[in-house]
């Protein structure tokens, strides 16, 4: 009998060193009983320096209060509880396999905690899993990092960093039938470049991009972070600035005005200077569509131009 019990606890202690997954055995008072060799060699922490002591004293990074909680169905209920990577990324700080090349200083983990019940029906331990799960982890990471890039891509313009016009436009879209169901103020304004195809044809198209990209950061500088910017198309910008009456439109609408007229461009040790014409439309309730509304702003762009640009005009409909 003892040398088939001796067998036996062997074979147990061999199948605990050789599973790839954390097995800990806890009792009620979270003393570790089981601390198999996975744990050990994550941890550096023998089964010698730790069985018969608090988990907590070992692990004091991990929310007792939490742990406590989370295990209550395990013992009260006997109901199995999991604990997954993405509620919580680790249980036990444990450093990745692959330090060098792994993406991530920790190894993700999902837990199983599950009961011992006794012979007399009672749960007065329970058994803990830990499934190193950090490639699944990074996997999932990596695709939603790259999901949330391609999202990001196509919604900003390349050249500029503003919005895009397919995204603008369906903001500005969203905003009117907002505003149609408010009673608030708004503001739409277009602007662009005065004379761009002259700086085209004298600098070159390279100096024709800086001379928009600058356009673009002084823009960006101009407004506030609730204001929504975006590039229209070419030389031409769009932007709708909430909770902003004709007189405050045009306070930002001159900002943008005075900073472009007061920059320089370099390109080839050539300085640049430009400047813009906007066309400014405070929102109208009577107005039946965004497109309506955007129109009432380019016109009034058209307005600036004809009355010789590097001005910003507020659309008026008795002009």
């Amino acid at each position: 009998m003892t040398r088939n019990y001796a067998a036996a606890v062997n074979w147990q202690q061999e199948l605990l060193s050789s599973i790839e997954v954390g097995i800990v055995v806890l009792d009620e008072n979270f003393r570790v009983e089981v601390w198999n060799q996975f744990m050990e060699n994550h941890s550096d922490i023998r089964p010698a320096q730790i069985c018969g002591q608090s988990l907590f004293h070992h692990f004091d990074d991990i929310d007792e209060s939490w742990l406590r909680a989370k295990a209550e169905p395990v013992f009260n209920l006997q109901t199995p509880v999991f604990l997954i990577w993405e509620q919580r990324p680790y249980l036990f700080r444990f450093g990745s396999n692959r330090p060098i090349t792994s993406d991530s200083a920790c190894m993700y983990q999902n837990v199983t905690m599950f009961p011992l019940t006794c012979d007399n029906g009672q749960t007065k331990q329970l058994c803990m899993l830990v499934y190193d799960v950090t490639d699944q982890a990074l996997g999932k990471l990596r695709v939603e990092r790259l999901n949330e890039e391609l999202e990001y891509m196509s919604r900003v313009d390349g050249m500029t960093g503003l919005y895009n016009r397919r995204y603008w436009q369906e903001r500005f879209d969203s905003i009117f039938k907002l505003y149609k169901r408010r009673d608030a103020e708004v503001a739409a304004v277009m602007l662009d470049i005065d004379h761009f195809k002259k700086i085209n044809d004298t600098y070159g198209h390279q100096a024709g991009d800086k001379v928009i990209q600058t356009l673009a950061g002084l823009i960006n500088q101009c407004i506030r972070e609730t204001d929504l910017a975006g590039r229209y198309g070419g030389e031409e910008f769009a932007l709708v600035l909430p909770d902003a009456n004709a007189q405050q439109a045009h306070l930002v609408a001159e900002r943008i005005r005075l900073a472009a007229e007061a920059a320089t461009v370099l390109h080839d040790d050539q300085p640049i200077r430009f400047t813009v014409s906007l066309g400014l439309a405070p929102f109208d309730h009577e107005v039946t569509s965004a497109m309506a509304w955007l129109e009432q702003a380019d016109m009034a762009l058209y307005d600036a131009k004809a009355s010789g640009r590097n001005l910003a005009i507020v659309y008026n409909e008795e002009d």
